[in-house]
């Protein structure tokens, strides 16, 4: 009888049905990969990067690598407040992410150019979870795709703006 009244405490009942929640999962678990993989990508160039700007774009990955960190726990923890396990693995995101891990350790402009994709890629695939979210009616979600877009999209503009 506990076990009974347990699992239907756990019952999830926030008023968006479970093949959506699980639909949204699917797409924010894209999206975990994504931001899990720029860090990664991030990280190794604030580690490596080196020339004439190093001081800057040390600095600035720096930042970027640390929103970074603070992002994919948010969309980690809002997978799991739908109900689902979030990926957490190198091998799950490597088969989730549309981003890939470099080889070798690119030229400092190089870097730059890579994390603009990155950060557009991000962007992009924030985008394509947004109507799952939104024809589910799940505010929450909505607005974290919402702020993840702006970031990136404000971040790949800034850091195009120092190839030009």
């Amino acid at each position: 009888m506990a076990k009974q009244n347990a699992q239907k405490s756990a019952k999830i009942d926030i008023g968006i049905p479970p093949e959506q929640r699980s639909a949204i999962a699917r797409s924010l678990s894209h999206l975990l990969a994504d931001e899990y993989t720029l860090y990664l990508k991030t990280h190794n160039f604030h580690w490596n990067v080196t020339g004439p700007m190093f001081n800057t774009l040390h600095l600035m990955f720096e930042q970027h690598y640390n929103e970074a960190a603070l992002a994919v726990d948010l969309v980690a923890e809002r997978i799991r407040a739908l109900g689902h396990p979030a990926p957490g693995t190198y091998q799950q995101y490597a088969e989730l992410s549309s981003i890939r891990e470099e080889r070798g350790v690119p030229a400092a402009m190089e870097m730059v150019r890579l994390l603009v994709k990155g950060h557009e890629a991000c962007a992009k695939t924030a985008r394509t979870a947004f109507p799952t979210a939104e024809d589910a009616g799940d505010e929450p979600t909505c607005d974290l795709l919402t702020q993840r877009m702006q970031l990136h999209e404000k971040t790949a503009w800034m850091l195009r703006s120092l190839l030009a």
